[in-house]
């Protein structure tokens, strides 16, 4: 699946905006998206670090027009924890040099909230 098909829409409640602090965000996604399917899209979308994914699966609601009873459709939900303080890496190589690896990633999703 490719990253636009696994990431459907932002969710944006007063519970999902408190956890834009701790850099927690929250998506629907794909019902067949796997956590890591999810890991992937999210870090080639916004270009952030993703440190943890959560998922859970919501089943519908049963809705009522008259005397008709139906039942909305069930969906995946996704809160994606990124690295809000992106730092670089140092590492040994080979003859106990110190290399460093700086990735430039965001520290927020501008484009969660439509800006």
């Amino acid at each position: 699946m490719r990253p636009e098909e696994i990431i459907i829409a932002p969710i944006i409640t007063e519970k999902s905006n408190d956890g834009l602090n701790e850099g927690k965000y929250t998506f629907e996604v794909n019902p067949k998206a796997t956590k890591i399917d999810i890991k992937n899209a999210v870090e080639k979308l916004f270009e952030v670090k993703v440190l943890k994914v959560n998922t859970m699966n919501v089943s519908g609601k049963q809705k009522r027009m008259g005397r008709y009873v139906g039942k909305t459709s069930d969906w995946k939900k996704a809160i994606v924890t990124i690295d809000t303080n992106p730092e670089q890496k140092t590492y040994l190589a080979k003859g106990g040099k110190q290399s460093k690896i700086s990735k430039k990633y965001k520290d927020s999703i501008d484009e969660f909230m439509g800006a």
